[in-house]
């Protein structure tokens, strides 16, 4: 097993349920953002910051039995669920791992809605630009999301709570 499947399923130990396959996305990238040792590699997409890899890696332990996919037909969409199956338990438990510093984080990013997320990680996506000349891609890249100037202010607030809270891992 690859270092980087473990640190996908410890995600999942320390999380719980994910609803959302672009939720999960974002999660993984803003953690990545803070530190968590993740490795997949992201590029610009239609709904933000997005891995092919961490894709693949979800299929694959879906195809061992290590986590469980569920899909739910909302008419217009599918939603999918994802949780850690008890053989992705029992596996994860040979393995001592210092990701559990992560785990008020995996669970603080869990709460938020996949839409918040989306603009948390586009924010930090574009962190290279000044911060009005992202907002303002940012609004022209995402028109569809009406993102508010509320909207702004408490992604801004929440990196920078999740920045000052980092954790460290030994």
């Amino acid at each position: 097993m690859l270092n980087d499947h473990l640190n996908v399923m410890a995600l999942f130990s320390m999380s719980g349920e994910v609803v959302g396959r672009k939720k999960l996305q974002k999660m993984v990238y803003i953690a990545k953002h803070l530190g968590f040792p993740f490795n997949e590699r992201y590029h610009f997409h239609r709904y933000g910051p997005y891995s092919d890899e961490l894709t693949v890696r979800l299929e694959e332990l879906c195809n061992l039995g290590f986590l469980e996919e569920y899909e739910e037909d909302k008419g217009h969409y599918a939603q999918y669920r994802y949780i850690l199956s008890s053989r992705g338990e029992d596996f994860l438990k040979m393995y001592r791992s210092p990701l559990s510093v992560y785990g008020p984080l995996c669970n603080s990013l869990n709460t938020q809605s996949s839409r918040f997320l989306e603009l948390l990680s586009t924010i930090i996506y574009f962190e290279g630009l000044e911060k009005r000349k992202r907002d303002d891609k940012i609004r022209q890249l995402k028109k569809k999301q009406n993102y508010t100037e509320l909207d702004f202010k408490e992604a801004y607030t929440y990196l920078k709570e999740l920045e000052q809270h980092k954790p460290t891992v030994m």
